[in-house]
């Protein structure tokens, strides 16, 4: 009996090391089961009941704190499981029942220092249990900073998007709002800012994925659906105007479905590595159709046609639309245009572009 407790306990605190290194320490994408576990377990609760809320707002605000919260318990949820794996360590190699041996291994763990061992294997275990206390815990308090650091930095440019596509941010209208002030000839470094976006957060929300899951400060706002927005602004202009400058609006592209892609592998969602361009789209042509009105109706310029330049729009989105509407249903991002369906039906939120109140002559 004592021999496999003592298998349980070294099974335990191996396990948990092993899941505190690759979360908080091996800054490389992976799928760790046991704060997986315990993320999906605090989060299960959250969509139950904001799937039964009637509104966005509604949901926004239940869903808010759901990401911090599991980060919080999944730092609690180590702490504990190595309380239990040095407790049936200690219980293993002395003669202290299960109660004693918690006692035992807290008063180490947190070194407190209230109990003591009288064996010297007790006694190795004690300064075990000592030195991983001081080391987990200094390891959490190093990894919350960089978390919110990373969060920030999305965030900043979502944030600046919101002047160029409208909230929630859409493709066409980015293109609408840049036609309307005369500005398309700076449409390059918008795409030169997302690419280096797109390459920070591919890094990030690998290395630490319960980022995917924190919401923006307003719920019109999301980091995915800017993303989205950004993508079909290019592929827009691609399809339409290819006598434009070509460089920099292929690299966001790329960039951008490379960032999901690296995502759904740390995910675990199945996608197709190599979409042929005439797939089908879940995006039909008459919602095309009402984007391109958008930017028609702004002055944006169109050296093809709607029905021409369709099947090159098509070409590109085929590469992100399927992944952008799976990661935009797992974390409940605000219903905008050409985004996809939720879990539950809601009408999507269109942006509205600026009057322009320019003085005429």
């Amino acid at each position: 009996m004592r021999v496999l407790l003592g298998i349980a306990g070294a099974v335990i605190v191996l396990g948990i090391f092993s899941s505190v290194l690759h979360s908080l320490v091996i800054p490389r994408p992976t799928r760790q089961g046991f704060s997986r576990y315990v993320q999906r377990l605090v989060q299960w609760p959250f969509r139950l009941v904001a799937d039964r809320l009637p509104s966005v707002e509604a949901r926004d605000r239940v869903l808010a704190p759901m990401a911090p919260l599991a980060v919080v318990v999944t730092l609690i949820s180590w702490l504990v499981a190595f309380l239990i794996g040095y407790a049936l360590l200690e219980a293993s190699v002395s003669r202290l029942g299960l109660r004693e041996a918690l006692i035992e291994a807290g008063s180490s763990l947190f070194t407190l220092g209230f109990a003591s061992g009288n064996r010297v294997s007790l006694n190795v275990i004690d300064f075990c249990a000592a030195a991983t206390g001081p080391i987990v815990i200094g390891l959490q308090v190093g990894y919350l900073p960089a978390l919110y650091g990373a969060y920030q930095r999305r965030e900043t440019e979502v944030t600046l998007l919101q002047a160029r596509a409208g909230s929630p941010p859409w493709g066409p209208e980015i293109l609408a709002r840049y036609a309307q002030v005369d500005l398309l000839d700076d449409l390059s470094e918008l795409f030169r800012n997302w690419e280096r976006w797109s390459a920070g957060v591919s890094e990030s929300h690998t290395t630490y994925p319960i980022l995917i899951h924190f919401r923006s400060p307003r719920v019109s706002r999301n980091w995915l659906i800017a993303l989205l927005a950004v993508l079909d602004a290019a592929a827009l202009q691609l399809a339409f105007n290819p006598s434009r400058r070509q460089a920099e609006v292929r690299m966001a592209l790329r960039a951008g479905f490379v960032c999901l892609r690296d995502i759904a592998d740390t995910e675990g969602i199945p996608y197709d590595r190599d979409p042929h361009p005439d797939d089908v789209l879940q995006l039909d042509y008459e919602d095309f159709l009402r984007g391109v009105e958008r930017m028609r109706s702004q002055g944006y310029p169109m050296e093809r046609t709607p029905q021409e330049a369709w099947p090159h729009f098509r070409g590109w989105r085929v590469n992100y639309e399927p992944l952008v509407y799976r990661l935009a249903r797992d974390i409940e991002a605000v219903p905008a245009p050409w985004s996809g369906a939720r879990r539950t039906e809601m009408a999507a939120y269109a942006p509205r572009t600026p009057i322009d109140r320019r003085p005429v002559g």
